[in-house]
């Protein structure tokens, strides 16, 4: 019984499944350590727990403003920009 299942899931189809679960799991699983370890509104410690509701909005901005928000501000929302100008601009 046991080979058969494996023989049913490690098929070269299920590989991209495989892939696909897997970056979902690390994306959730970078979010959960990101917002625990730097969240402002996040206390695990007793003592910062005890502290109540802080009004440090310079600590929130900074949560906010994470580096890959800084790095697309200022970019066009194109996935591939090199290959939308090529069949966009008619030079």
């Amino acid at each position: 019984m046991a080979s058969s299942t494996v023989n049913r899931w490690l098929r070269p189809e299920v590989y991209p499944l495989f892939a696909a679960v897997g970056v979902a799991v690390g994306i959730c699983g970078m979010q959960l350590v990101r917002n625990i370890r730097i969240n402002p509104e996040v206390r695990v410690n007793k003592e910062n727990r005890a502290a109540g509701v802080l009004e440090n909005h310079a600590e929130g901005e900074k949560y906010a403003e994470h580096f890959v928000r800084r790095f697309v501000r200022n970019r066009a929302p194109e996935i591939m920009p090199s290959i939308n100008k090529f069949f966009t601009d008619p030079n």
